[in-house]
Formats: C-alpha cells, sequence, structure tokens
C-alpha cells in the first residue's frame, strides 16, 4: 500500500526517514521550517549498527570520505600542554572510543542523506506545521503559509524543543523535558597553525570546558561549555549572547581568546541548554515521533545521530510488514525504545564528573583521565564520550526492508 507521508526536519533523522520511505513505494514529502538546507554545523558520528544502515543505503563509503580526519581526543592544560590522549580505536579490537570511525559535520551528512533520497522526494522549505487535524483516516496538516494538505502518515522528525510534537503530545502524552544543567555553545573558528587532527578538551574551575575540534573544510570546530543552574542563556539575543559567552570565559588561557575574538563574525553560532526528551509514547493516530522530538540523548549521551539512523530504517521496516500505521508504529517503539533508554541512562555523575567546580575537582579530573588513558585500563576507558548506547546493540539485528 502506497501511503502519502509528510515528513517534518530535514536533519539527519528526517531524509534517513525520506530515504526509506521512498524505498519501500511511498509518496513522500519533506517539510523544513529554514528557507534552505542547513549547511556546515559541528562534529557528529555514527556507530554500531548504524553503520550497517549507512551500508544498507550505500552510503558507508560516502560518508567515510567526507569524514572530519579526526585522529582522537586529547586532554589539555591552561598552556595546551597534553594532559592525557585517546587515539581513535584504542581500545585495540576496532570498537569506537570518544573518536569514532566515522566522524562527520552534521552538514554533510544532511547532504549526503539529501542528495541519496530518489526523485519522488519532494522537499518543501521555508513553512512549518500549525495544526494538526487527525480524522483516524488521515491526518490534515495545516502550514504557516496559510495552505492545507493531506496526509496518510505524519513523521515528526524535528529537534528536541518541536512545535509540531507539541501540537498532538499533550496530557498523558506530554514528554518530560529533562534539563541537564549545561550549556553548549558552537561554533566555527579560523583555523590556525596551532590546530591539528586531534579533538582538544580543556577543563577550568567553574564548571567550564573549551573544546576544538578537526573538521576538512580548513577552519576548526569551538565549542564553549558551561554548567549553571540559570535558565534563559539559550534565549538571549545575538549581541547579548556573545557578551554573556565573553564575561564567562575571560579568565581562561589556552585558545580560548582566540574563540571568544571569533564570535562577532562566527555566522554558525549556536546555543543549546542540553536536555534530554523522555515521551510516553511516540506516536498519537497517524502521527509518530523519530529521532530528538521523540528521545533527545543529547551529546552527553552521544549516540544520537545513530539513533536517528536506526530509528528511520526500524519505522520504514515496520510500516512496510504491518497492516496499519498503528500495528506499525507499536512495533517500531517495542524494537526501538529499549536501545533509546539504555542510552539515556547517563553514567553516574555525568555531566558534572566531567565539569568540576573547583581547581582540585579540575586537578582530579586530569588525573582520572591519565589514569584512564593508561594500557591497563584502556579498553575501558575508550568508551569514554562515545555514548552510553554504544556497543548496547551488538546483538540486535535490524529488521529487514524490501527496498527498491
Amino acid at each position: 500500500m502506497t501511503l502519502r507521508i509528510l515528513v517534518t526536519g530535514a536533519s539527519i533523522a528526517g531524509p534517513a526517514a525520506a530515504y526509506w520511505l521512498d524505498r519501500t513505494g511511498h509518496d513522500v514529502t519533506v517539510l523544513e521550517r529554514t528557507p534552505e538546507p542547513r549547511t556546515g554545523g559541528q562534529n557528529i558520528d555514527v556507530r554500531d549498527l548504524a553503520r550497517d544502515v549507512l551500508e544498507r543505503m550505500d552510503l558507508l563509503d560516502a560518508v567515510r570520505r567526507a569524514g572530519t580526519g579526526e585522529v582522537g581526543l586529547r586532554f589539555v592544560d591552561e598552556d595546551g600542554g597534553t594532559v592525557s590522549e585517546f587515539p581513535a580505536h584504542a581500545g585495540g579490537d576496532g570498537g569506537d572510543g570518544p573518536t569514532a570511525e566515522l566522524e562527520i559535520l552534521r552538514g554533510d551528512l544532511a547532504e549526503i542523506l539529501r542528495d541519496a533520497c530518489g526523485d519522488g522526494v519532494t522537499w518543501c522549505y521555508g513553512d512549518h506545521v500549525v495544526d494538526l487535524d487527525d480524522s483516524g483516516s488521515a491526518v490534515t496538516v495545516t502550514l504557516a503559509g496559510g495552505t492545507t494538505h493531506e496526509f496518510d502518515v505524519v513523521v515528526v522528525a524535528e529537534g528536541p524543543r518541536s512545535r509540531t510534537r507539541d501540537l498532538v503530545m499533550t496530557g498523558d502524552r506530554t514528554p518530560l523535558l529533562d534539563r541537564l544543567g549545561m550549556y553548549s555553545a558552537w561554533l566555527t573558528v579560523p583555523r590556525t597553525d596551532a590546530d591539528d587532527r586531534w579533538w582538544r578538551w580543556l577543563n577550568v574551575p567553574g564548571s567550564r570546558s573549551v573544546h576544538l575540534r578537526p573538521d576538512n573544510t580548513g577552519t576548526a570546530r569551538a565549542m564553549l561549555n558551561v554548567m549553571t543552574d540559570e535558565t534563559g542563556l539559550a534565549d538571549l539575543d545575538p549581541h547579548d549572547l556573545r557578551a554573556e559567552l565573553r564575561e564567562r570565559f575571560a579568565d581562561v588561557g589556552w585558545e580560548t581568546p582566540r574563540i571568544l575574538a571569533a564570535l562577532d563574525d562566527a555566522d554558525d553560532l549556536y546555543v543549546d541548554d542540553l536536555t534530554q526528551v523522555r515521551c510516553p509514547t511516540w506516536s498519537h493516530g497517524r502521527v509518530v515521533l523519530l529521532g530528538d522530538a521523540a528521545w533527545c540523548i543529547t551529546p552527553i549521551g552521544g549516540f544520537g545521530t545513530s539513533l536517528a539512523l536506526i530509528g528511520a530504517s526500524v519505522l520504514a521496516a515496520q510500516l512496510q510488514r504491518s497492516s496499519s500505521p498503528d500495528e506499525a508504529f507499536a512495533a517500531y517503539e517495542s524494537w526501538l525504545r529499549p536501545l533509546v533508554e539504555e542510552s539515556q541512562d547517563l553514567p553516574p555523575g555525568a555531566p558534572r564528573v566531567a565539569n568540576p567546580r573547583s581547581r582540585a575537582g579540575v586537578a582530579l579530573f586530569r588525573t582520572g583521565t591519565r589514569l584512564a588513558a593508561s594500557g591497563p585500563v584502556r579498553s575501558v576507558a575508550s568508551r569514554l564520550g562515545s555514548g552510553s548506547g554504544s556497543g548496547s546493540d551488538e546483538q540486535r539485528t535490524l529488521p529487514e526492508l524490501d527496498a527498491s
């Protein structure tokens, strides 16, 4: 049966779903709020079963070729000296540590997924959903632009604060938004001779950290993290936001002054109040959630990109093998929820343990990373930063798809 399916969101989960839904015979439209495809973005990775998904899509080599070239994670001190390091595949068994085999910029992966979609996928930019009316046999979708459209299924593949999700998931279906008490600011900065192929991480007192990561475009990707109980930082206007970041990181050494100096020219500055999403259910009627809108893991938990790819494949497979959307959505959630819940189960003390308040705490954390990088425990420590879900799906098999 051919279904008319609307997918809202064109980052990772949305295009991945469009790929599989089109290839399993459905009429797919992707709707994205931004006026054009989003490029750039920060470093993300693909792990475990998600690599199998890419292989099924015949995209594994394309993603590998578009990789950032990151060779591992190196903790540094205020002078840039190495405290400890975790080279890629440090575990010696080919497993993924902080740096995965497949490290790529978000925008590059999104572009690869979009380009892989067939001509049957319709892309609509610069509009968004303002109302959903589910009659039981179809969903009437009203867009901000004033038009209405009818679909058999709506897949909400948006971010953790999805407005489309919140039109449907109300009452006892309302998701829990679990703030981690940490803000992350991402931006692209000019590359200098000091930059190499390592992800470099500096911890400083005040529960702050500064990161620089390589990319494949001749620049570098910076991240400023701060833990605080304050709210509203992510909602500041651009001028006030830049001023706030300068004030909070003004006393930090290493490459931090260079990052702060780049704030004014950074057109991709993005700040997020890291929040996990826990939904009691991922579907209602003919509307189903996918990706961060359903289960945001946050970068602290990792594995979010991989879950988006896995989830898109599982959803399409269950729609193909089921007699109704209700049956398919139930099977999709039953298969995927254990993996999501394990991924959301952060290590004890995270993210506080990696963002100490005091100088003594920073010193203790650095000592801990040195111990973790030592030979006797390196195979275990290589999981640091790899995501709670990494490795949890080793015994799972992806549902088969009959794709054209």
